[in-house]
């Protein structure tokens, strides 16, 4: 096996436990741990202060970034199907070896790496992954983790096995206004949390362009387009779904709640432990599920339903996407903007409104409790970037904050709610522990959607 010592397996994947006794306990004092050289396998591994071995899958667009995320690190291998969207990054490191093909790639430098970033479009997620996994690689994979309920426990269930370092891409999960709102929810700002709205104004919908999926094409020079279509259903090339706009087909990407719910969700997921939901149910305007079933809705309003726990009571999460706004509360001033990528968390004792990138910060509503507020200590160690605390939980061998333990579940939220989007306006029973839907069967086939011949898991 290659790579820096494998974590042991950590209390948060043999327990349930909180998200805040992990941060504030585990976390806290592993961070200063470090790992010492040794040799494993015939080869010498890196101290903490050491630099990573790092192979890249999927390096335009999102790859990009993580690909600068990581730029201290020793870059061996990069890899993308399309030749031109990853050209920038192809000539910024001319030392590292180039392939079109994730497979090649980690066959021929399987023992020259130590971890691999996964930044491909979201249905190639967790064929790459997996494959990275396996060979016991540490492993940093750009939100969502993957494109089905059965993809998320495989991947999971997987990097507990061999014992590898993870991280899911959902870079506010570093920042420090979610450490903040847990803070101040743990503290009792605005009492005991029932109800919660969660928005993001971007519009994945294609319904437009659904004629368009028998024009013929031909694929540009440079594109291999049988692997970027990888384990989905062979369809001819299109301009239309690519770079970047695979996100608003169902096939490919995950729409605007599988975009945003690992951000926007993430403080509220966090803070008060939410697990999984029992029950899901969607709504959304001039969308038939079978007519447009290739794309997403122009708005959304998807309703989970959380199950009381031993902190906590139940707690309703109602999520808004596209043309479905957020709903304004009575206490906001006059001038004041409800955020369009943030959320709405109603206690008992008050209302809390934040925006996912921190834009407008986190604040009790209105202004005067805002003030009024006696902040309590800070309890939870911040970090200094998402991309950074991978590294260090890798050099340092311990669990990175937004693990596939923890990113896994979020994840499938967003999964949840886009199999409700296909049964639009029945409310579903969902049984996490079988992985199943209780009372539709229908529902039960979008938990493990079959792959193309010749791709497996």
């Amino acid at each position: 096996m290659s790579g820096i010592k494998p974590a042991k397996k950590t209390k948060q994947q043999k327990t349930k436990i909180s998200r805040r006794n992990f941060m504030n306990g585990a976390l806290a004092t592993a961070a200063f741990t470090i790992v010492p050289r040794h040799i494993l396998g015939g080869r010498a591994y890196a101290a903490a202060s050491d630099k990573l071995n790092i192979a890249c899958i999927g390096i335009g667009g999102r790859g990009g970034a993580n690909l600068n995320g990581i730029r201290g690190e020793n870059i061996i291998a990069l890899c993308d199907v399309d030749k031109k969207q990853g050209s920038k990054a192809f000539e910024s490191y001319p030392r590292a070896k180039h392939y079109t093909d994730f497979r090649r790639m980690l066959e021929e430098v399987d023992n020259q790496i130590d971890a691999v970033v996964v930044s491909t479009p979201d249905h190639t997620h967790a064929v790459a992954c997996m494959e990275a996994i396996r060979r016991g690689k540490h492993l940093y994979c750009e939100k969502p983790l993957a494109h089905s309920v059965y993809e998320i426990r495989e991947l999971m269930k997987a990097a507990r096995k061999h014992k590898v370092i993870t991280q899911l891409g959902n870079q506010g999960h570093s920042f420090d206004h979610i450490r903040l709102f847990c803070e101040w929810i743990w503290d009792g700002a605005i009492g005991n949390v029932h109800t919660i709205h969660a928005a993001c104004g971007a519009n994945h919908c294609k319904t437009n362009q659904l004629s368009k999926r028998n024009e013929k094409h031909e694929v540009p020079s440079g594109l291999d387009w049988d692997l970027w279509l990888g384990p989905a259903k062979y369809r001819q090339y299109n301009p239309m779904y690519l770079p970047g706009r695979w996100r608003g087909w169902m096939p490919f990407g995950s729409g605007t709640i599988g975009d945003w719910v690992c951000h926007v969700v993430d403080p509220v997921f966090w803070a008060l432990d939410l697990g999984a939901p029992k029950t899901i149910q969607a709504e959304a305007k001039d969308y038939d599920p079978k007519k447009h079933a290739d794309t997403f809705p122009a708005g959304s309003v998807i309703t989970f339903k959380f199950p009381a726990n031993d902190k906590r009571g139940p707690v309703k999460l109602i999520w808004h996407d596209g043309i479905e706004m957020l709903p304004r509360p009575k206490e906001l001033e006059e001038g004041r903007k409800v955020t369009k990528t943030g959320a709405i968390v109603i206690g008992d004792k008050g209302k809390i409104m934040y925006d996912s990138h921190g834009a407008s910060g986190v604040r009790l509503i209105p202004e005067a409790k805002m003030k009024a507020y006696q902040r309590p200590d800070q309890t939870i160690p911040r970090v200094k970037g998402h991309h950074q605390d991978w590294l260090e939980a890798v050099k340092n061998n311990r669990p990175a904050g937004s693990n596939f333990d923890y990113g896994g579940p979020l994840t499938e939220l967003a999964r949840l709610g886009i199999i409700a989007t296909k049964m639009l306006g029945q409310k579903l029973k969902w049984d996490s522990e079988n992985m199943r839907f209780t009372n539709c069967d229908e529902a039960n086939q979008y938990i493990n959607p079959p792959y193309r011949q010749g791709w497996t898991l």
